[in-house]
């Protein structure tokens, strides 16, 4: 009997130390948005020089200078509500992996001005056929106002402008 549990215990010792332990760690730090230039792998951040903000891809949120303070947010400020992401130029920050990409917000500001292009760009994704209303915070608009008054979109919605979703 004792012999028969020495036997089975070497058999599991021996399956559990030949079998091999897999282990498999998927960490998605944040994905690019689909409005983001195609092409680029370990980039943390854009500088968005119509808007002279920043968006940390690993953060999904906007970096912009507002009531004296650099500010955080998953959006564009209001007066940017209706600037589209898609066809607006951005700067992709290769040299830059810290976490206040303003620091250089001078000289950024001077290299990338108001209307700069630079190469042409494709985005990783299209925009979505979305036709409904939705304000700054990215919520459907249904109480039967068009956004904006009639104003600026016509009441198209954002295609894809603005809001920083993704």
């Amino acid at each position: 009997m004792k012999t028969l549990k020495l036997i089975a215990a070497g058999i599991v010792l021996f399956i559990a130390t030949s079998s091999q332990a897999q282990v498999s760690v998927n960490v998605n730090i944040g994905s690019p948005p689909s409005w983001g230039p195609a092409g680029y792998s370990a980039v943390e951040y854009y500088y968005l020089p119509d808007v002279q903000a920043y968006y940390d891809i690993r953060a999904s949120q906007f970096i912009y200078f507002g009531n004296g303070r650099w500010v955080r947010s998953r959006y564009l400020p209001r007066q940017y509500r209706n600037y589209d992401l898609y066809s607006g130029y951005k700067v992709v920050l290769n040299d830059y992996h810290g976490t206040r990409p303003y620091t250089y917000f001078k000289n950024h500001k001077a290299k990338y001005h108001k209307g700069y292009k630079g190469p042409q760009q494709r985005t990783i994704g299209q925009r979505n056929g979305n036709h409904d209303n939705y304000n700054q915070k990215g919520n459907k608009e249904n109480n039967g106002h068009k956004g904006n008054n009639g104003h600026g979109n016509n009441g198209h919605g954002n295609n894809g402008r603005g809001n920083g979703k993704h």
